[in-house]
Formats: C-alpha cells, structure tokens, sequence
C-alpha cells in the first residue's frame, strides 16, 4: 500500500526476499514463486505505472485514496468532500495510464473501492481495459450482472468518448443520457 516510487518498491521486495530466507533457514515452508504486486493509490505511482509494472506480477487500483490524492481533497472533510469526484477527468486518465501499462507489461490490473462497486462505472472501466473488480458484498451481484449485459466492444466507445469530455458533469450527463437512457436493461442495476 501506498508504494509512491521505485525505491519504496524495491525496499518491500528486499524486505520480501529477507523474510523468504529467514523461512528457509528455518524449514518453514512457503511459495518460492509468490506472486508480488502493487496497490496503485497515489498519483506518483500511477503516472510511473509503466516503470513500476517491470517490477511486479499485478497492479490494483486502489480508488478511493487514489481520487482523494489525485484532487488534493478529504473526504472525510464535510466542507470539501464534495469535490471527491471519480469521474473527473485526471481521474480517469491515471486510472487508464495504470491499466495501459499493466496490460503493456503483460501483468493484470484489478481494482478495489468505491468505483469498482457502483454499476455506472463498470462499462467505463471495462471499456478502459480493468481485468478483474474487488468490491464489497453488496455491489458484487450488481456489478457482475451488469458485466454479463454490456458489450464490450460499446464499453470501449464509452471509454473513448468519455476521454474527449472535459468535465465530470459532461462524463456523468453522457452516462445518464446516452448509456441508461438508450438502454433500458441495464437501469435497474443503477
């Protein structure tokens, strides 16, 4: 969690690697070939994700830090948490760098929080190349329906449309009027 840089990764991996050997030493057994990946939380990380995605087996976004950091607000702070918005613009563009350089180094992505939960987003994030969803119990149901009635092929239009708008207000109006509108069987899952 919150790897920022190459020299905190490879520090956790150095780290990693000691506590292998002390498992040796000690005839505890364990998976040599663990594999080692990074929560993507912080905008240093995602916009080096092409550099750090050399370095482990998957990346996983983490959402919620990851937008909080990204627009330098709080939002546990009732006087500015709601600026917290998933759907700006630089939001999304550090999600899609992140999933593009995962994908460019043959390593999967997933991501967890809030945005992996809500069903409005799941059509962007597939059409932007997410490979796996890690969410709460609740929303595990709604998403995977909505996964099984979008069309992937619509989802990565969505994602190309969408990175043409410039406001999170123009992603969300564009969401509501040309995705639920146009289709009706995915409205109930909102």
């Amino acid at each position: 969690p919150m790897i920022s840089g190459m020299e905190e990764l490879k520090r956790a991996k150095d780290i990693l690697e000691e506590t292998k050997k002390d498992l040796r030493r000690d005839g505890i057994p364990f998976d040599e070939d663990i594999p080692v990946g990074i929560m993507v939380e912080v905008p240093s990380a995602a916009t080096i994700a092409d550099v750090l995605s050399t370095e482990v087996d998957f990346f996983s976004i983490g959402t919620n830090d990851l937008i909080q950091y990204a627009l330098a607000i709080d939002r546990g702070n009732e006087y500015v948490n709601y600026l917290y918005e998933p759907l700006h613009p630089a939001v999304l563009r550090l999600i899609k760098f992140t999933i593009d350089a995962a994908h460019q180094a043959g390593i999967p992505v997933s991501m967890c929080g809030e945005m992996a939960g809500r069903v409005i987003y799941t059509p962007i994030l597939l059409g932007m190349g997410i490979d796996i969803f890690s969410t709460n119990a609740f929303s595990i149901s709604h998403v995977k329906e909505m996964t099984r009635r979008v069309n992937l092929d619509k989802c990565k239009q969505i994602a190309d449309i969408i990175f043409r708008l410039k406001t999170a207000q123009e992603i969300y109006d564009f969401m509501h009027r040309e995705v639920l509108e146009k289709s009706p069987e995915l409205c109930g899952l909102m």
